[in-house]
């Protein structure tokens, strides 16, 4: 069963209506970030920062909940699979009124928290339970499977590391959706480059990941993973067009984007915040605000 075409000007538009125009405002996505990180003695900060403006513009523009259901049926999916940056997806979903700060984003990855530290099924709005890198792509791929069977318009967007691409479950769940022609999934690689132990060209050398992706049948973009005009134009044309093709994009990314001192620099994988490092980011925040 083909999908339905969506044109770009006739493409639903995501914002439940209340959310102010600033909404997901990468600064502020940021400083709920550290905030996080800080409060919950948590790493994984850099990794987080290098998705931030993807998280945005999906969350702005793309990404549908009907009544801001975070579990409507009819919602679109946004997978996770490098789920140790869900401290991303949490500010995103704090925006949407799904999290508070006093039960949520204080009590972060502390003692009775609701929150993992890596994305969680349990959690409403997290579609996955991942962190097992390469695997949740390709429940992603099954999710997309699904909705095409039922002849929806629903979407999924997968959301994977440049390192993860070294798993060999993200290469059969390519496989599995050109061979099934599902032009309702949409793979975004998170290339920053860096993986835990090193930078990916040094662990395993990727080539053109481009290249790799059109050769396993995906329409393919390569864009700055930071420019949210270039990746909501990518989204708009990849979608309008070959309506069964399944679509990708490589957003160029820099870990810890956004943090001088934290970005291109991956001891910020693992390293925890300490109070001087909390401080010293928010004034970097406050001075990108403002240029």
């Amino acid at each position: 069963m083909t999908a339905p075409v969506i044109t770009p000007d006739a493409m639903p538009d995501a914002n439940p209506g209340w959310l102010p125009n600033d909404a997901f405002d990468p600064r502020s996505l940021r400083k709920t970030v550290l905030a996080m990180a800080r409060a919950g003695s948590s790493g994984h900060v850099g990794c987080a920062f290098s998705i931030i403006e993807i998280m945005a513009v999906l969350y702005r523009s793309f990404l549908r909940y009907p009544g801001n259901d975070p579990r409507h049926p009819d919602r679109d999916y946004l997978v996770l699979s490098k789920g140790h940056g869900v401290m991303a997806q949490y500010a995103c979903m704090r925006e949407l009124g799904w999290l508070d700060d006093e039960r949520h984003i204080q009590r972060y990855f502390g003692d009775g928290s609701d929150l993992m530290g890596l994305s969680d099924s349990r959690t409403p709005g997290l579609e996955v339970s991942s962190g097992s890198l390469g695997h949740g792509f390709s429940v992603g791929v099954g999710i997309a499977e699904g909705l095409r069977r039922r002849g929806t318009d629903q979407r999924v967007y997968a959301i994977v590391g440049d390192g993860e691409l070294n798993e060999g479950p993200i290469w059969e769940g390519m496989l599995f959706a050109a061979h099934n022609r599902l032009g309702n999934l949409l793979l975004i690689v998170d290339a920053n480059g860096f993986q835990a132990m090193g930078r990916t060209d040094e662990v395993i050398a990727l080539g053109s990941i481009r290249q790799k992706f059109e050769s396993f049948g995906f329409v393919t973009a390569e864009v700055d993973g930071h420019d949210e005009a270039a990746l909501d134009t990518a989204i708009r044309t990849l979608f309008a067009g070959d309506p069964d093709a399944p679509k990708a994009i490589v957003a160029r990314t820099t870990k810890g984007k956004g943090v001088g001192f934290m970005e291109d620099d991956n001891q910020w994988h693992y390293r925890h915040l300490s109070a001087q490092d909390y401080e010293a980011s928010i004034e970097a925040l406050r001075g990108e605000n403002a240029r």
